[in-house]
């Protein structure tokens, strides 16, 4: 066995990857302190280690690469490290435990969407705007540091400019604590973090209040908001809002619809990734199938957006400038979700089956266990789904 020293550690020979290009590394363990070693990878990598039997299993502890640590530093420091183990101490424990009291609230953040790799983008958007946004003077604030009192009035300084937004923050925040009391413990197993701050919230009920908005578009302002679209100079963006209209589709659902979801023979088309996780296969109307028909005639690039975005290759993007100018030619002031909402104010007032406007709209009740029973076909939607169309268009014609 070699000894470790400077002379050694810049003569050592680099291992060759595998014939398939799998890395490789061999470790050259010190012939005088037993445990210490030099790790080397294919990549030309050289780093210090030291091993030792800590409770029945073999720990490794990275020292350092070369040449920031030098061997005689790296040494030191693997005396340093067995002897602490032969104090019985557990270094390796003890140093995890001591980095997880002091993750900041920026390293939880990124440890908890690092561990939650099934989140949607937007998810992972809006997360990090809240924390990164909304919190962002706490960003290097160590988490167990945050306490109630800091909580509560952070809330209420952000609730005097949104309250919406001051309890999204909160509720993001919450999770994060959530996340981190089960997932960082001490050497014993015991949860580093005893409490989240954030009950201070719900415990003193000072949650804003944040009713669920109600616009909708009226009967009567159809054929106005209808004609306006007419004057939107690209017919992309038009289609899409009138598509979202006819289907009551979320804005991004209808967005990233590409063709080889279309069946225009069956006359249908299936959303995959969708709020709850399940698929969504819906009918299309006599205007969508003609809507759909057209846009796929004309698509002689063979795009694979059905509502391709003007700017690039991807798919349409938030239309704020085509709903701002539709907002004003017909004097309806309206969201993209005030589209959903009116296809569903407008099924419930035709008397829609409960089942098939769950079904038409994609909700989940858990609660719900008859419905887990009934399964709806695309044809059993088709004739609902033909209902609002058709008060839509007389709506629009009168």
């Amino acid at each position: 066995m070699p000894r470790i020293n400077k002379t050694f550690v810049d003569r050592v020979a680099i291992p060759v990857p595998t014939t398939t290009g799998v890395a490789v590394q061999d470790f050259h363990r010190d012939d005088l302190l037993k445990g210490f070693a030099l790790r080397v990878t294919s990549g030309g990598a050289k780093s210090f280690i030291v091993e030792k039997r800590i409770k029945g299993k073999v720990r490794r502890q990275t020292l350092g690469r070369y040449p920031a640590l030098v061997p005689e530093k790296a040494r030191q420091q693997a005396q340093e490290f067995l002897g602490e183990v032969a104090g019985g101490g557990d270094p390796i424990t003890a140093r995890r435990v001591d980095k997880l009291e002091r993750a900041t609230l920026e390293e939880v953040l990124n440890d908890y969407l690092r561990t939650h790799p099934n989140l949607k983008p937007r998810t992972i958007k809006d997360y990090r705007y809240a924390i990164e946004v909304g919190l962002q003077h706490w960003m290097k604030k160590p988490l167990i540091d945050i306490s109630k009192d800091m909580v509560e009035v952070q809330h209420a300084k952000h609730g005097e400019r949104s309250r919406a937004r001051a309890n999204n923050t909160m509720r993001v925040l919450r999770a994060l604590f959530n996340f981190a009391m089960i997932q960082y413990e001490d050497a014993n197993g015991s949860p580093l973090i005893l409490v989240n701050p954030v009950s201070r919230l719900s415990n003193n009920r000072t949650w804003y209040r944040i009713d669920r908005k109600q616009t909708v578009i009226k009967p009567h302002e159809l054929k106005a908001w209808y004609e306006a679209t007419w004057q939107l100079n690209r017919e992309s963006t038009r289609d899409y809002l009138h598509f979202l209209l006819f289907t009551g589709l979320r804005r991004t659902e209808a967005a990233q619809l590409q063709w080889n979801q279309v069946d225009l023979i069956d006359r249908s088309f299936r959303i995959e990734d969708t709020k709850n996780g399940e698929p969504h296969t819906l009918p299309l109307s006599e205007y969508l199938f003609d809507l759909l028909n057209k846009r796929h005639m004309e698509n002689a690039d063979h795009c694979p957006w059905v509502f391709p975005s003007p700017l690039n290759d991807g798919p349409l993007k938030d239309p704020r400038t085509a709903v701002a100018r539709v907002a004003g030619l017909s004097s309806v002031s309206f969201t993209l979700h005030d589209l959903r909402r009116t296809f569903i104010t407008i099924a419930e007032s035709l008397d829609i089956p409960a089942y098939a406007l769950k079904r038409l709209l994609n909700h989940k009740d858990g609660n719900d266990v008859t419905a887990g029973y009934i399964v709806a076909s695309v044809d059993r939607l088709r004739e609902p789904m033909q209902r609002i169309s058709n008060f839509i268009l007389e709506s629009i014609e009168a």
